[in-house]
């Protein structure tokens, strides 16, 4: 039986209509491969309080679940484990988005995100903000 594995992730759209995507930092998964922000639930977390949790300790803003909407989702077979993740949208934050990890940050207009490469998992995702956005 393949273990199924819950990862939550968020589009966040800035004034200008650009969504944030952070590159994977060397030493993890899929390393230099760019995603939306987020990450694994927590056993008994909810998706949602997860998401402000892995906003906060990711790129250190903070985030209130009225302002998470969501979008779409993905689902993936991967060779270990099946990845399901849902996709927020957020478009208000408090504070200044930064890295915390390592990572590199990009904000990208929706028609230029396939330009980077991603995780398969993520490329799906595409096509729905691409829709909304344009």
């Amino acid at each position: 039986m393949i273990k199924l594995t819950l990862v939550v992730a968020c589009a966040l759209i800035d004034a200008d209509n650009r969504i944030l995507l952070a590159q994977r930092p060397e030493g993890k998964a899929l390393a230099g491969l760019w995603e939306f922000p987020g990450g694994k639930l927590e056993p008994g977390e909810r998706p949602e309080p997860a998401l402000i949790r892995e906003l906060k300790e990711e790129l250190g803003i903070t985030v209130e679940e009225p302002c998470l909407a969501p979008l779409t989702f993905a689902s993936h077979g991967y060779e270990t484990f099946h990845l399901l993740m849902p996709l927020y949208i957020c478009r208000k934050w408090q504070g200044t988005v930064a890295p915390r990890e390592g990572q590199q940050l990009a904000w990208v207009r929706a028609n230029k995100l396939r330009d980077y490469p991603m995780p398969p998992a993520d490329i799906p995702l595409i096509a729905h903000l691409t829709d909304l956005l344009l």
